[in-house]
């Protein structure tokens, strides 16, 4: 059973002091716009990819399957491996570029790996906008991945170093809340868009992406660095005035020697890579490659990069289903202010398993409606206005659970839980196992709806129930501890425990609050 918590204090037996500052507030509200690049690209494939005169162009094959099939089988339609590859190359180009922004990130510093990404998405959506063949598309595609894979290297890393432990998990998800928006923008641009004369809004759609590419680069242009990382490359004295600036006090002494303490300790590790190999690393590891999986395995994916294609497919017309994805898109974005108003509340746990439950039981609902409306043939006959209606609903109650549960806790987890040594090669493990499934996902999504029909949904159902029972078991409560004081969370742990007898902690100077008997 889970092991009664114990909550780390500072060195000396009392809390960092410090408080929320309008300075920080900015700082990480700029910071997060880095997840802009990720939402917009995420809503906005999907969206394009139901444009009749986007289809003719690029893929006329696809085009003209759906004329044929519009009376026959729905499921089918949208299958073809070349165009899921226009959708899922740029998640495996960000996984390869997330390897090298765990160097740029360690050596560097996080706003740089920032700016890196800006200028890298910024290139890839000038190509596609003026693109005029399938290979320009595929590599405006790819230099979007590149972009994509340094921002969520940097960006969650930069939210949980800058923000107070008291706040660092509402801030830390304002990196989720940047890449709802960016959903919803794609969302309701794609649907203006759409309706441009001439054919051509879709390359306003794809060049759109330019905006959120410019304000990440300016962001990070004129943000600071963060403590952490400049005493890691050696900057002690200014880190310790950014400390008392980004806290509001002048007493960050016990603070700053821990993170001191902890920047010791990593430059004894030559090769971080290798320590994540190490046993007292065993809890870390493990998180840092089940949580990106599970939250991809959730088929949120399914939903935000083919909205207007999944309800194209189950009846709405063209209009009806970009209208679809914007419904859909403002539910995610308001749901994931539930989550930062309750992050640090409520507790990550009380989230991940709340969120769980309610996605199962609209996964099984809605498989249930397709099954019955649609059958295995695929013909759904004159889809009655309440059966849409139904669907869309069940579809949104699902959306919100994701969006305040798995959704932004999958990033805010990982980027909160490693020690400094190991914390950009972690980061990296976290963001490349994302994008690997995110790509697998994405390259399979509408052959696997060809084939297993309405049961994708209850595939995915199945995995929400095991990621939820793996959390129950196996995942600390990490709220309210301080980021470099994380180490009690493993050695309090029912099972982390025996694997980490070993993992120290910076300075030593940890007890227990009294009367805290929260489970971890």
């Amino acid at each position: 059973m889970p092991a009664v918590g114990i909550v780390p204090t500072g060195g000396n037996g009392t809390e960092y002091p410090g408080r929320l500052t309008p300075y920080v507030l900015v700082t990480c509200m700029v910071a997060a716009m880095g997840g802009l690049i990720f939402g917009y690209d995420i809503g906005i494939s999907g969206g394009v990819t139901t444009m009749p005169t986007f289809l003719r162009k690029f893929f006329p094959s696809v085009y003209e399957r759906q004329q044929r099939n519009k009376s026959t089988n729905q499921y089918c339609q949208y299958d073809s491996e070349t165009l899921t590859l226009f959708t899922s190359s740029l998640y495996l180009a960000a996984l390869l570029s997330s390897l090298v922004a765990s160097i740029v990130t360690r050596k560097l510093g996080r706003k740089l790996s920032m700016l890196f990404g800006g200028l890298l998405f910024f290139a890839g959506a000038l190509i596609n906008g003026f693109a005029k063949a399938v290979w320009m598309l595929i590599v405006g595609r790819i230099l979007l991945g590149f972009g994509i894979g340094f921002a969520n290297q940097s960006v969650p890393l930069y939210l949980s170093e800058m923000a107070p432990y008291k706040y660092r998990g509402a801030l830390n998800i304002g990196f989720q809340l940047s890449i709802t928006v960016g959903i919803l923008v794609a969302n309701v641009l794609n649907y203006f868009f759409s309706k441009i004369k001439g054919g051509w809004g879709w390359r306003l759609s794809l060049g759109g992406a330019m905006v959120p590419a410019i304000i990440i680069t300016v962001g990070s242009l004129v943000l600071p660095d963060t403590p952490n990382s400049m005493i890691e490359r050696g900057q002690s004295i200014e880190a310790k005035e950014k400390l008392r600036q980004i806290r509001g006090v002048d007493n960050v002494d016990q603070e700053f020697d821990d993170l001191v303490a902890a920047s010791e300790a990593s430059k004894l590790v030559e090769h971080p890579w290798r320590n994540l190999l190490q046993r007292k690393y065993r809890p870390h590891l493990t998180v840092a490659i089940l949580i990106p999986f599970f939250q991809q395995l959730t088929g949120i994916n399914v939903i935000m990069f083919y909205a207007p294609v999944l309800f194209n497919t189950i009846g709405f017309k063209n209009d009806a289903s970009l209208m679809s994805a914007v419904i859909t898109g403002t539910v995610n974005v308001i749901a994931t202010l539930v989550s930062i108003y309750g992050v640090d509340k409520w507790g990550r746990r009380f989230l991940f398993l709340e969120g769980g439950a309610q996605m199962l039981i609209c996964q099984v609902v809605v498989a249930a409606c397709i099954g019955a409306k649609f059958g295995v043939d695929g013909n759904p006959g004159d889809l009655p206005k309440w059966y849409a209606i139904a669907v869309v609903l069940f579809i949104c109650i699902y959306v919100a659970a994701f969006a305040w549960s798995w959704g932004p806790l999958g990033w805010l987890v990982p980027s909160e839980i490693f020690p400094l040594e190991i914390r950009s090669a972690a980061q990296s493990i976290n963001v490349s196992v994302n994008m690997l499934f995110t790509f697998l996902i994405a390259q399979i999504f509408l052959t696997m709806l060809c084939h297993l029909k309405f049961g994708l949904f209850l595939f995915f159902a199945f995995f929400v129930l095991v990621m939820s029972a793996f959390v129950y078991l196996f995942l600390p409560e990490t709220k309210n501890i301080p980021i470099e004081e994380m180490a009690l969370v493993w050695k309090s742990h029912w099972y982390w425990s025996r694997f980490v007898d070993d993992l120290d902690h910076p300075n030593g100077g940890l007890e227990m609050r009294k009367g805290n008997t929260k489970n971890v």
